[in-house]
């Protein structure tokens, strides 16, 4: 099979590597679309290495079709279509038994620890498969569709963190996939008014389709100026920084009314540091949350929101790659090119 395997920061190269041998209790996956995260940029520079092993497979946003099914799996037939969760929780340990399965001390993922999405198949493992962690997709959605449910389950889990509520004013910084998928959770939320900061002029003009009710390009308006203007000078309900920038937080911080919450989603580059005026979250009683992976009902959750037509998922991707293109893919989500860059095996 084909399969891109990185063999260290910034090296990638497509190469002819074995098919997986299953056991029986695993299942093989041929792998019909894969989505290129964020998070897989960060890996590709070396500013996200925990579980990430050299020459592996990496790749964590995938769907596909079962190839073969272990003699002791059930509830699986080979043809079935299949999405698959890759964050593993242990389903023990103190943060499993206490509702943070995302956040499992013990946690293994596909696409880190194991071999991931992008090559042509996939082994999953007997603990994913104990875990739930393969799941069958509806007949009617696409692959280019539900690939996306990974990353969406991940922004319903922040979404959830971030508490937005009905009427709620919401700001989103960062206009790539992750940030229109929080746009179109917040419309769903019920929130009165999304505003949308993003500087890549094609991005806005996608975000206005996924619901966003006010686009800034910040290089061009305060961001500040038109949050007050459209709360009369209270701020933001919440804002959610969908791109991980540690030196506008204390700005996003003070785009918030008394009370509100900002949800720091995206990730950040690994030691960076920087300051926050803590009197700001003490005088203002402003909430400051953060959010890592998804649970497994997440995952359904989107899949569901998905199926019922309730996500615009073209606003989202730019579909059209093959594997061969992969660091294209990767570089192209890394500029802002495009948007999720969708691999077609």
């Amino acid at each position: 099979m084909k399969a891109a395997i990185l063999h260290e920061p910034k090296k990638i190269s497509v190469q002819d590597v074995a098919v997986p041998q299953i056991s029986e209790f695993e299942v093989l996956v041929r792998i019909r679309v894969s989505g290129v995260c964020g998070t897989d940029v960060r890996i590709f520079n070396g500013e996200k290495t925990k579980g990430v092993r050299p020459d592996s497979i990496i790749g964590h946003e995938m769907v596909g079709v079962v190839e073969q099914v272990g003699s002791q799996v059930a509830g699986f037939a080979k043809g079935d279509r299949v999405g698959i969760m890759p964050v593993i929780p242990c389903l023990k340990c103190h943060y499993c038994l206490n509702g943070r399965e995302n956040a499992c001390a013990n946690r293994k993922a596909i696409g880190y620890e194991f071999d991931g999405g992008f090559a042509e198949y996939v082994k999953i493992p007997q603990i994913a498969l104990e875990a739930g962690n393969l799941v069958k997709l509806p007949d009617h959605v696409p692959f280019e569709q539900a690939v996306v449910a990974e990353p969406l389950a991940c922004c319903i889990n922040g979404h959830r963190k971030a508490n937005v509520r009905m009427n709620d004013t919401v700001v989103v910084i960062g206009g790539g996939p992750i940030g229109l998928m929080h746009v179109q959770l917040a419309k769903i939320s019920g929130a009165r008014k999304v505003i949308l900061s993003e500087p890549v002029e094609h991005r806005l003009e996608r975000a206005l389709t996924a619901g966003a009710d006010i686009v800034v390009n910040p290089l061009r308006q305060s961001l500040h100026d038109v949050i007050m203007q459209e709360t009369n000078g209270l701020g933001a309900d919440v804002v959610i920084m969908a791109i991980g920038v540690p030196s506008i937080v204390q700005e996003c911080i003070g785009l918030l009314r008394k009370g509100g919450t900002i949800n720091l989603f995206a990730g950040f580059p690994k030691g960076v540091k920087c300051e926050i005026d803590p009197n700001v979250i003490h005088y203002q009683e402003v909430q400051v949350t953060g959010t890592t992976a998804l649970t497994r009902n997440d995952y359904l959750t989107a899949l569901s929101l998905i199926a019922t037509g309730k996500i615009n998922t073209e606003v989202l991707t730019t579909p059209g790659y093959t594997l061969d293109r992969i660091e294209e893919a990767i570089l192209d989500v890394k500029t802002g090119k495009g948007m999720k860059s969708i691999i077609h095996m």
